[in-house]
């Protein structure tokens, strides 16, 4: 399911979703939108599928939206060309959102690999899913104060969540880029790799990941998201019933044996 605007390739079990407008440094479009939901959407239900990452091609993550577009979208309206209804903006944007749920939400672990700058939307997309890894030559920034936007994404409720309320605002009202360092200071990223590697690095990750006790990867991921937004009287009857259905599967039962016979486990996903 690649388009032109996003490749799609799975290796080792793990759904690589590469953000293909180099020269663009990866700027959203509704062409790699669709593509991006429909691949995750069947990723979602896929058991071949244990883990997904999403990165860029080039030198870029993602720019974000595509500065050029707006612009032309900007000059059409003024020319009297055709402007859509604020309800079919509205409609149209939630429907490229639902990339950041479904990154969020999917019962499969999601990766955001950043390769290079991520800015905007990009970053907010990147901010969905369960784990960031960065390149050393990485640079991250909210950026929507630079063009008059309030954000989109859910990068407001990310960001807030991951480095605290008053860092999140300080940038998204200075919208200043900041480096891969810093963002892994902050808690922005989970770990740094060199620029050289990064690839295999994440690569090396994202197998395991794809490769490890999937069924309670779903779980855990669930258990997590709860754990955002509920109490934990709540948390603990979830991690009850969750501790109970994985004790139950053949992945569990093999790793209790391999554990005993001191060798490494093979999951199969059931």
């Amino acid at each position: 399911m690649a388009t032109d605007h996003l490749l799609a390739e799975v290796r080792d079990r793990v759904l690589y979703l590469t953000m293909n407008r180099p020269d663009k440094l990866n700027a959203l479009s509704p062409e790699m939108m669709s593509g991006l939901l429909d691949n995750l959407s069947h990723a979602a239900a896929d058991p071949k599928i244990g883990a997904v990452v999403l990165t860029g091609a080039g030198r870029g993550f993602c720019a974000g939206g595509d500065v050029s577009a707006m612009r032309d979208r900007n000059e059409a309206a003024g020319a009297g060309g055709g402007e859509t209804t604020i309800e079919e903006r509205v409609a149209g944007l939630r429907r490229g959102e639902e990339a950041s749920r479904l990154l969020h939400e999917m019962p499969k672990v999601t990766i955001a690999a950043i390769n290079g700058p991520a800015a905007g939307a990009g970053l907010s997309l990147a901010m969905a899913a369960d784990i960031r890894f960065a390149a050393d030559n990485a640079r991250l920034g909210t950026a929507f104060a630079r063009v008059g936007f309030s954000g989109d994404y859910g990068g407001t409720w990310s960001l807030t969540r991951l480095v605290g309320s008053a860092k999140a605002r300080e940038l998204y009202f200075l919208p200043d880029m900041i480096e891969a360092a810093e963002a892994l200071r902050i808690g922005l990223v989970n770990r740094v790799f060199a620029a050289a590697s990064f690839r295999d690095e994440v690569h090396a990750l994202a197998k395991r990941i794809a490769n490890g006790p999937t069924l309670a990867y779903t779980y855990m991921k669930a258990n997590l998201n709860l754990a955002i937004t509920h109490e934990f009287s709540e948390l603990l009857d979830r991690e009850a019933w969750g501790q109970t259905m994985t004790g139950r599967t053949e992945d569990h039962r093999e790793a209790v044996k391999a554990f005993l016979e001191k060798r490494e486990p093979t999951f199969k996903g059931r």
